[in-house]
């Protein structure tokens, strides 16, 4: 069936017996894990079970063999799947036809098209819920800041809000993360709230402006080994993830202009006709760019650094070593094309 916000929230808190599986998907995969944590939050200390899409694609009896199956020690579990897709559309339909409910499922998936099999599935089963995820925008973006900071006992301001959302580029993990950081700086807690402002940003640096992280994202995309490594020395957990979408953003900005280059234009051209759109700062750093970024290198970097986003949002990961480990090979691989 298809549900609103609301009614997945209750849901998954109340990790509702009526309901088999739940399906969080769409776009905005941030929310959805943060949806996917209620229903973890509400069976305390259950067990829970990760399942990949891949494994469950390999055996499809796999999720209803392990929703029908007890805790080693007796207690409540539930099952994770993340991340999945249609892949498991024979797992999921067994599942739902096995003949008594068994532990909870939650599913989280990204963008599923809308003749999907495994969508269609979920929406016409009673026994499931389904909810899309989109990334918010303005005005929601910032009321989502508010409500995260609401339930930690932050009383958000306005302005405050906005800044978070663009710092942390709407990502609802990320504004999580940061605003727990303040929660606690300002010892806030939802029976004991506490106003917070630009003032408690500034005092935390909250906020990081993309100047701040620019070194970084020249070193590593300039194959400057050594400097990439003392400016990770240097970076927090928080602003490690910061760092990622930078990168991705400086990627996403030379991608069409090398695409050029590759057709056959010069990058004197290139850089010529991008007119305003390439800040006049960072336009001696993209031509070298240019000079040594093929499509296919540019088009890789931006696949493993999403995935390294994505893996760093999941409990139990490796956090700020995993992010630096990405970036250095990165660097490397920058490094290694200018001597040839």
């Amino acid at each position: 069936m298809k549900a609103d916000l609301a009614q997945m929230s209750r849901a998954l808190e109340a990790a509702d017996p009526a309901i088999r599986l739940f399906l969080l998907y769409g776009p905005d995969e941030a929310s959805s894990r943060d949806l996917a944590n209620r229903l973890g939050k509400k069976a305390g200390d259950a067990e829970r079970i990760d399942l990949a899409g891949s494994a469950i694609k390999a055996d499809p009896a796999l999720l209803a063999d392990e929703a029908a199956s007890f805790s080693l020690f007796g207690g409540a579990r539930y099952i994770r799947v993340d991340p999945a897709g249609d892949e498991i559309l024979d797992g999921v339909q067994a599942l739902l036809e096995a003949p008594a409910n068994g532990n909870p499922v939650v599913i989280v998936s990204g963008n599923l098209r809308k003749d999907s099999k495994l969508l269609k599935l979920v929406l016409g089963d009673p026994n499931a819920l389904a909810l899309v995820s989109y990334v918010p925008e303005g005005a929601k973006a910032d009321q989502v800041a508010i409500e995260i900071a609401r339930s930690l006992g932050i009383q958000l301001q306005a302005d405050a809000a906005r800044r978070i959302v663009a710092a942390n580029s709407t990502d609802r993990a990320l504004m999580s993360r940061e605003l727990e950081k303040i929660a606690l700086f300002i010892d806030a807690t939802p029976d004991s709230p506490r106003p917070a402002g630009p003032d408690v940003l500034d005092a935390i640096g909250g906020a990081n402006e993309e100047s701040d992280v620019s070194a970084i994202v020249d070193a590593v995309l300039g194959g400057e080994t050594d400097r990439t490594s003392t400016e990770l020395a240097l970076l927090g957990q928080t602003e490690a993830i910061g760092v990622v979408r930078a990168l991705l953003r400086r990627l996403a900005q030379i991608a069409p202009l090398r695409a050029e280059v590759a057709a056959g234009n010069s990058i004197d051209s290139v850089m010529a006709s991008s007119g305003r759109g390439i800040f006049w700062k960072d336009q001696k750093v993209v031509s070298a760019l240019l000079a040594r970024w093929s499509p296919d290198a540019i088009a890789t970097a931006t696949l493993r650094l999403a995935a390294t986003e994505r893996a760093f949002k999941r409990s139990g990961s490796a956090g700020m070593v995993m992010i630096g480990e990405e970036l250095i090979a990165i660097s490397r691989a920058a490094a290694a094309r200018r001597r040839r």
